[in-house]
This record gives structure tokens, sequence and C-alpha cells, in this order.
């Protein structure tokens, strides 16, 4: 919670201690996982800030005496404003400038060592999310990363366990046919951020541009405030060319930091004070095959600290 959040006066519970006590402990108790939930469904850290804000205020105003499951209870909540939000979020992408990329957040390098979790929060994975509708990925998020309950899920979308079922197999099966496989050692993702680092900081591409799959992607997110590209470059040639073009620029001039971004091996680049773009890489079979550069300074806010994730 942050200083915006107050605490409603209420009853004692049968031991004499204010229920909003319990509420408190219970709600920062789970609030990383709220805050995950939300991040999943959205791909943006703001939204879902807002979302477990709404979550905090609704469950200040809770009966604790019916609630059998905090937990439980907090992410139907927690999942009922995201959807409220996803909504909302779809209608404001249509006018985006650009293509539009997952809101980036430093991680700690414990989440990279927790494969499903950093694979849940991974740019790739919340793109193919974004595939889905948005009950389809609400369902997906719950059952298939925090494994809740079909009955627990069928209450925080209003469908029915049958219905939700039926989703979150079409879901899965979308999600299956679309997400990158494969896991990412130390080693290729270490050798992958120094050939990286090294374009930057001297020009020389050769090793950056021998590690490019030969169906390499590169999505650039400015979100027309800052240069970039208006469409996703695919293939070696496309994605060289442009690496040619621009890295070269940097040298000398930018300071490149070697970070966590999602879970993923990121690098932070900076001109001066300010963070110029976030670079993320997917990494598949020890080649690089895919970029995502975020240029939009209104979406660099949380790679200056870190943000706990959880399942």
């Amino acid at each position: 919670m942050d200083e915006r959040t107050t605490y409603p006066a209420g009853p004692l519970d049968p031991g004499g201690r204010p229920e909003r006590d319990r509420a408190t402990e219970a709600f920062v108790a789970h609030r990383s996982l709220l805050f995950t939930v939300a991040y999943e469904m959205l791909g943006s850290a703001a939204d879902a800030e807002d979302a477990v804000q709404e979550t905090w205020l609704r469950w200040a105003g809770v009966d604790l005496g019916a609630v059998r499951d905090p937990r439980a209870y907090l992410v139907r909540i927690a999942t009922r404003q995201a959807l409220d939000r996803l909504r909302t979020l779809a209608r404001r992408k249509e006018t985006y400038v650009g293509p539009w990329l997952p809101e980036p957040l430093l991680t700690a390098p414990d989440v990279a060592e927790d494969v499903e979790l950093a694979d849940s929060v991974s740019t790739a994975m919340l793109l193919v999310l974004e595939t889905l509708r948005p009950t389809e990925r609400a369902v997906f998020v719950l059952r298939e990363v925090f494994g809740a309950e079909y009955e627990e899920i069928a209450e925080a979308v209003d469908k029915s366990p049958a219905t939700v079922r039926q989703i979150a197999h079409r879901a899965r099966a979308h999600v299956a046919a679309r997400r990158p496989h494969g896991t990412v050692s130390a080693a290729e993702a270490g050798r992958a951020l120094r050939a990286f680092q090294q374009a930057v900081e001297t020009g020389d591409l050769r090793d950056l541009l021998d590690l490019l799959a030969p169906d390499v992607v590169l999505i650039g997110d400015g979100g027309g405030i800052r240069p970039a590209a208006t469409q996703p470059l695919v293939g070696a040639d496309s994605v060289a060319g442009t690496l040619s073009q621009g890295l070269p620029l940097l040298v000398g001039t930018a300071a490149v930091e070697p970070a966590q971004i999602n879970g993923c091996p990121a690098l932070i680049i900076r001109i001066g004070p300010e963070i110029e773009a976030v670079v993320t890489l997917r990494i598949d079979d020890g080649l690089i095959g895919a970029l995502y550069v975020v240029r939009n300074p209104q979406k660099l806010s949380r790679v200056t600290r870190e943000t706990a994730v959880t399942r």
C-alpha cells in the first residue's frame, strides 16, 4: 500500500482486536500476489496498482467473519477490478501510436530462478496473453499461473465452473500454439547481454549480429513520444540493418546496465541521468529470437527499483 491508502474504522473481532487490523494484515500479506495477478492480466503496472488500490477499498468493507479464505477472496476482487480495467485499456490501445509493449518491471534475480513465474511475467508471454479475450485471459492466468480451482475462478469471472473449464481448455490451447518454448541458461543469457553491451559501448556489432536468429523480431514502443519503428521488424537482415544504423550512435554517450526485466535478461540504456530505453531479450536455442525495446518514458518508472512479483 502507498500513501494514498487509508484505513476505515470498523468493529472489533472476537478477540477484541479492530477488524480493520485483520483486514490490513491479510491485504499486506497478499499484496504482491494481487499486483502480479493484475499485472499479468493488464501488462500495465500503473493500471495494476490502481486495481490493487480498488481491491483494498472493497476489501476494507468486507465482513471478515464471512470470509473462509482471504487469499481467494482478495484474488477474486482483484480479478474483477483487472477485468474492468482490461476493457478500458483495450480502448486506449486502439489509439496508441505504434506497437504496444507491456510496461517493463525490474525484477529480483530470484524471479528468473522460478521458471514458471519468470515465464508468466515475461514480455513474450504477456504479448501472447494480449491475443486472448478478457475473460479467457483471466481464466488462463488464474488457472495456469496461480493454480486456482475452477470453482474459485467461476466466482471471480461470474461464469459457471463448467463454462470456466471450457474457457480454460480453449485458452490453454491458444497460448500453447503461440508461446515461445525452451529454457535459457545463465550462460546463454550472459553471452547475449555481453554482445549487446559491447555493441552499445564500442560500436562493434559482430558478436551481436552473429547471435540473431534467422526469424528474429524487433518491436519498439515509443508511444508517439520517442522515435520507434511503427511496425515490428522481422528477420535477421532487417533487424541487423536497424541495429547497425542505430547502436553506433550511442557509442560514447550511453551508459549500459545489465538487468533482469520481467524475469528475463535485459539492458537498461541511459543517456546522462535519463533512461533512454529498456531492451529485453528473448533467447531461443541460444540465439536472440526477439528484442523488445521500450522507449516510451511513461512506461519506464518501474525499472528504477525492483518490483516484487510472486505466485
